[in-house]
């Protein structure tokens, strides 16, 4: 059983950001998440990576960026974002364990421009939006390619910011959540439950986790 959750706020040149420990009984390495644009950790992939993780040797760290601890609704320019991720990760890696730097949509990319600087262990690139809904002639896929570390991309096959058929081959592995949307909710036609949809995302990180030794 994980320990009940804790959060330490920390001081970044973006403002004061905040993370949510789920500590490992016998942790090997910590995985740090951080939400999207349009949301925070109570994401679905979230939590259930939180749940899931623990109990296979991962301290999962949910970050919240500084503009989401301020209440505010809009998320400011990438170059902010990456700033408050850089300045939160003295503390990620304080535990002295490696840290495999992660996040959902605008979080996956902050998570591949600083991953190298920074020295992640791997990324962790969730629902990666490729490019902006029905415009997929301006791709980000330069950003994922240049991550320059072991990357697992887990993208819904019905992601309008770009289906996992669309992405460029490239040194990453690609996880499939069936039907999944960017949120990775499934419809109800699918015949699978937000459970089992669940289920595969965690069991796809888990397994990627354990092969990075």
């Amino acid at each position: 059983m994980s320990r009940q959750p804790r959060t330490q706020n920390v001081t970044t040149d973006a403002g004061e950001a905040r993370i949510t420990w789920v500590t490992s009984p016998a942790p090997r390495l910590v995985l740090a998440v951080g939400h999207g644009a349009g949301g925070g950790i109570e994401a679905r992939d979230l939590k259930a990576l939180a749940a899931a993780l623990p109990g296979h040797g991962v301290t999962v760290a949910l970050v919240e960026q500084p503009w989401r601890v301020a209440g505010k609704k809009v998320a400011p320019a990438p170059k902010t974002l990456d700033t408050g991720w850089r300045g939160l990760w003295p503390a990620l890696a304080a535990p002295g364990l490696p840290v495999v730097s992660g996040g959902r949509s605008a979080g996956a990319r902050v998570a591949c421009r600083t991953a190298t600087e920074l020295g992640a262990a791997a990324v962790l690139a969730l629902s990666f939006p490729l490019h902006p809904p029905g415009k997929p002639e301006k791709s980000r896929a330069d950003e994922l390619l240049g991550a320059g570390v072991p990357t697992l991309v887990v993208q819904g096959g019905n992601d309008p910011f770009g289906r996992p058929d669309e992405f460029p081959p490239g040194p990453y592995a690609l996880a499939e959540v069936d039907h999944g949307d960017h949120g990775f909710a499934v419809p109800k036609r699918s015949g699978a439950t937000e459970e089992q949809t669940m289920r595969v995302l965690t069991d796809a990180v888990a397994g990627w986790i354990a092969s990075l030794g």
